[in-house]
């Protein structure tokens, strides 16, 4: 008998991740409200929960998974649902602990010493930078994703221009997120500072990388470390790549502030990533954030080079079961995602057609290429951007080291043509150096 696996937050590219995974011809997926139904125009908490609930009752057999991949409001609507339907979840406090930041380093530092100064910040009152966080710092919402509304900032005048911005474009995803802390028991000090309040926190130095992970039966399961890369002289993400090429011993530090992190918080039957900064020069470590998910960024890599995405990892807690999550039994050595982008504002005339697409990927073997804009676009109108770049496409790739994956990736961006109404070439250069970007 086939198994229902409902997928709240449905794409066409993670179906085909789905799809692929070894406990694929087991289940069946239903699509449960699609991406384009959850992230409009405007984000409301309370109509995807209500959607999703009333698809979910109108169904007519067993519910016997709810699964999703993206960041709020699925990682929040997720426990909510499998407590309705009887699933196996981790509590919705324990998520919106990780997914409110203020909360979140305060949590941190209860457990840690590997979190910078920082300090709550009222964006239409707080003027003046807070005192014990020193310049150059990160202003950001308690509440974003994908580098939304996160600015560096190195002087006074660049925090108070970063905080009108802010306020802004806060209430996009501050408003649908105060929907979700209204079904939360919250401290006092986070019922003060609801959800389109800010974090500053003190710059971080060094490499940027990710831990991922899952709880199981109390145990804390660290299966891999991501090393993330930027573009040289910008904050905005040029490429994951996976194994880590960090030192063992660094490894073995991130494993342990992980566990004991996580252990603090819970997230029993739940896969994780924590983004930290490793700095060679101080060899010292310090925590950027902690997500309630997976990483879909990173579901090729690790299929790539362990033989199983970390897709299946979820999809195996969500039914209760231990994900055995196997190492370096894939058909790759290494295995990055690129993010094409341009730093400069225009109107998409062309984009590659699939034709295009499918030939660079029969040329170059071991590539996925994905694009992310459509021709009429405005670059500068399009939603989960970063603030320094606009991304017109990810490009997987699966060799057998980092030689390999740059002279792929060269390959497929000398392929790529874009054509934007300025009538200049878009800047994708390879250059890249550790990430230092903060969101």
């Amino acid at each position: 008998m086939s198994t229902n696996v409902f997928v709240l937050g449905h794409d066409e590219h993670n179906r085909q991740i789905l799809d692929a995974m070894p406990d694929a011809e087991h289940c069946t997926f239903h699509p449960l409200l699609t991406f384009e139904e959850i992230w409009g125009d405007e984000i409301s908490f309370h109509d995807v929960l209500t959607s999703a609930r009333r698809e979910l009752d109108a169904f007519d057999g067993s519910i016997d998974a709810i699964i999703g991949f993206w960041d709020f409001p699925v990682s929040s609507v997720l426990p909510l649902l499998r407590k309705r339907y009887g699933l196996p979840t981790a509590s919705l406090e324990e998520v919106v602990m990780c997914e409110h930041k203020y909360w979140s380093r305060l949590v941190q530092r209860q457990v840690i010493e590997e979190v910078p100064p920082f300090a709550l910040v009222d964006p239409e009152t707080d003027v003046d930078p807070p005192d014990g966080v020193r310049f150059p710092m990160w202003v950001k919402p308690v509440k974003s994703f994908g580098s939304l509304l996160a600015f560096g900032v190195a002087d006074t005048e660049a925090y108070r221009e970063a905080l009108a911005k802010i306020s802004e474009g806060i209430g996009w995803v501050g408003k649908p997120f105060d929907a979700l802390l209204e079904h939360v028991d919250l401290p006092p000090e986070i019922e003060a500072a609801g959800g389109q309040t800010c974090v500053a926190e003190e710059a971080l130095i060094g490499q940027q990388l990710t831990v991922e992970g899952y709880r199981y039966r109390d145990d804390v399961v660290i299966y891999g470390v991501v090393d993330s890369f930027n573009y040289d002289n910008s904050p905005s993400f040029l490429r994951y790549q996976y194994p880590s090429m960090l030192p063992e011993y660094v490894v073995e530090r991130l494993v342990d502030i992980s566990t004991r992190v996580v252990t603090a918080i819970g997230l029993e039957g739940m896969t994780f990533n924590i983004e930290y900064f490793w700095d060679p020069g101080t060899d010292a470590i310090n925590l950027l954030e902690i997500n309630p998910r997976h990483s879909q960024s990173h579901a090729e890599l690790f299929a790539d080079v362990d033989g199983m995405a970390n897709h299946d990892a979820m999809l195996r807690l969500a039914l209760g079961r231990d994900p055995e999550f196997p190492h370096r039994k894939g058909q790759y050595g290494a295995a990055a995602k690129w993010y094409v982008r341009r730093f400069a504002d225009g109107i998409v005339d062309r984009i590659p057609p699939p034709e295009e697409i499918e030939a660079i990927q029969h040329i170059v073997p071991g590539v996925t290429i994905e694009l992310t804009v459509n021709e009429g676009d405005r670059l500068s109108e399009l939603n989960h951007q970063d603030s320094y770049s606009y991304q017109l496409a990810s490009v997987y790739i699966g060799a057998a080291d980092d030689n390999e994956l740059h002279t792929k990736y060269e390959q497929v961006l000398a392929a790529l043509r874009f054509e934007i109404d300025d009538g200049a070439t878009p800047d994708l250069s390879t250059g890249s150096r550790p990430c230092s970007a903060q969101t």
